[in-house]
């Protein structure tokens, strides 16, 4: 099957899916209130410069401090004319890092100090961006080092003939003093089309000179493209078949872009007009929800469990429902084989970066080990993000990174659950019963009424009026008070977790009744009083009400 990129943008957020041979394998979403800073160079202000973690904070104008470390600052800061970065070439890029080694972020950066950035990796969590003074500016085919006197080639440009081709080009037209690094796109692209390419690069960035020359810190000197035209720009390759987009507007705005800098993309592009949403229509919107899930099923009937933590994310391989044909060994073999192409999808699809461990199914046979570990790196050689990947270990894990430059899929999609705190499990339900009744043996005696009103999900309450009843009848021996147990269905549907119950007077809840479910606030005793489990409030003071956990 031909390879699409799939647009939807006639909402308020832009989504973008790369379709390879009939299966998504990248996905990009932009908000247009939420505009990524990836990429954006900035006119900044050191406020604090941090010996013990060399590293300093960079005020750029967003809401958080950028954070830049010694490693990314090179030569004078204030100097834009040094600024560099080295976007794909190795070499060069630990060249660079020899000569700074050395280097303290104490002698580099002081409090107050105008800076030059560009922002490398978007806000992720509670973490503030990572910014750089190693500038590029990415085109079609190259990438501009301002100043920096070096020539690098894309490492997945195979060929060497092409490669000391491209150089060549490259070099010859290059203005003294300046560098560039060749894209992968640039393969077989003609000379008059980089001379093109390098002549706006070059533009641009006098004019980003000529604005950071009058610009006042904090200020943004260049903002990248939106989703839209970088999907074009990065994307938009030979290997892509055809692009389809569902709004007019945005078909216009990428024919103009098109016809400018590609044009012998434009009879490519599409336009969706069909009334079934275009994600629906190809499949993607249901292969979203899947992305968010944490279990992962193989064709074969195992599994793959994903648990994305702060310090690291968790893929756990298991055979599930595969049983094999022959014996043990080749049954885990076939799975763990199956799940290296599965596992590297969904890295990439859900953009997951940082330090990922993938614990395969152990393996007796050190030859089906090898045989895993080379499908596995092999499964990693299409994704656009750099990774590094280890050796299986002694304990059967595999350990790799992936640059991680913005927020998964998952992060960026979902938010913690305000009722569990995001840890994704709720209390057993004798462990709820058990917290009522200890939450009536503490406050009970406060209630006015005769009568004491349990409203809570009907498991609970079965729980509560059968193996509990003798508690209960103690509770009510204690208090000379009447327990009622009422099960409400609504704390399922609406409230979201289990554990959530009121517990009421009587009087109290009569009076609920004919109003709310859902009280707004509590007052026990005069003064607000929040509790783990319940707040039980006493019937006739003033500005009672309901209790909620």
């Amino acid at each position: 099957m031909p390879n699409l990129l799939v647009i939807n943008a006639d909402g308020p957020e832009t989504r973008v899916a790369l379709v390879e041979n009939g299966q998504i394998g990248e996905l990009y979403i932009e908000r247009r209130r939420e505009r990524g800073i990836v990429g954006n160079i900035y006119k900044g202000k050191v406020l604090r410069v941090l010996p013990g973690m060399q590293a300093a904070f960079v005020d750029i104008g967003t809401d958080k401090a950028a954070f830049l470390y010694v490693a990314d600052v090179r030569g004078a800061p204030e100097d834009i004319k040094s600024l560099f970065v080295d976007e794909d070439d190795e070499a060069s890029r630990k060249s660079e890092d020899d000569k700074s080694r050395d280097a303290r972020i104490e002698d580099l950066l002081r409090p107050g100090q105008e800076v030059i950035v560009q922002v490398a990796k978007a806000p992720i969590g509670t973490k503030g961006s990572r910014s750089t003074s190693y500038i590029s500016l990415p085109g079609r085919n190259l990438v501009f080092m301002p100043t920096v006197d070096h020539v690098g080639i894309s490492r997945r440009i195979g060929s060497e003939k092409e490669r000391k081709r491209l150089r060549s080009i490259v070099d010859s037209m290059r203005p003294p003093g300046t560098g560039f690094i060749v894209r992968t796109v640039a393969e077989n692209v003609q000379e008059a089309e980089l001379r093109a390419d390098m002549e706006f690069l070059i533009k641009l960035w006098n004019s980003i000179v000529k604005k950071s020359e009058a610009a006042k810190a904090p200020a943004l000197l260049y903002h990248d493209l939106d989703l839209l035209l970088r999907t074009v720009r990065d994307l938009f390759t030979s290997d892509v078949e055809k692009l389809i987009i569902d709004s007019k507007p945005e078909y216009d705005r990428l024919l103009k872009f098109t016809s400018t800098f590609m044009p012998e993309y434009v009879s490519k592009i599409d336009l969706y007009d069909a009334s079934e949403p275009i994600f629906d229509a190809y499949g993607i919107e249901m292969e979203l929800d899947r992305a968010l899930e944490r279990k992962v099923f193989l064709k074969s009937g195992g599994t793959l469990i994903i648990d994305q933590g702060e310090a690291l994310t968790a893929v756990d391989v298991n055979t599930g429902k595969f049983v094999g044909k022959r014996n043990l060994e080749e049954t885990i073999t076939k799975t763990n084989l199956e799940a290296c192409k599965e596992v590297a999808d969904q890295l990439r699809l859900r953009n997951i970066g940082g330090i990922i461990i993938i614990d395969f199914i152990d393996m007796d046979r050190e030859a089906n080990q090898d045989k895993v570990m080379r499908a596995f790196l092999d499964s990693v050689k299409p994704d656009r993000a750099r990774t590094n990947v280890t050796k299986i270990s002694e304990l059967g894990l595999v350990e790799m990174t992936r640059k991680r430059t913005r927020e998964s899929l998952g992060r960026m999609l979902t938010e913690q659950c305000v009722y569990c705190d995001g840890k994704g499990y709720t209390k057993s339900k004798t462990t709820i019963a058990y917290e009522v009744l200890r939450q009536i043996r503490r406050e009970g005696h406060a209630f006015a009424d005769d009568t004491i009103v349990i409203h809570t999900h009907p498991e609970i309450a079965e729980l509560l009026a059968s193996a509990d009843n003798e508690f209960i009848e103690a509770l009510e021996k204690r208090l000379q008070k009447k327990i009622l147990i009422k099960p409400r269905e609504r704390f399922d549907v609406e409230q979201g977790h289990i554990e959530r119950f009121h517990i009421r007077g009587a009087s109290t809840d009569d009076k609920k009744e004919k109003s709310s479910d859902s009280p707004r606030g509590l007052h026990h005793r005069g003064r607000s009083t929040p509790s783990p489990v319940a707040v039980i409030a006493p019937v006739g003071e003033p500005g009672s009400g309901d209790a909620k956990k």
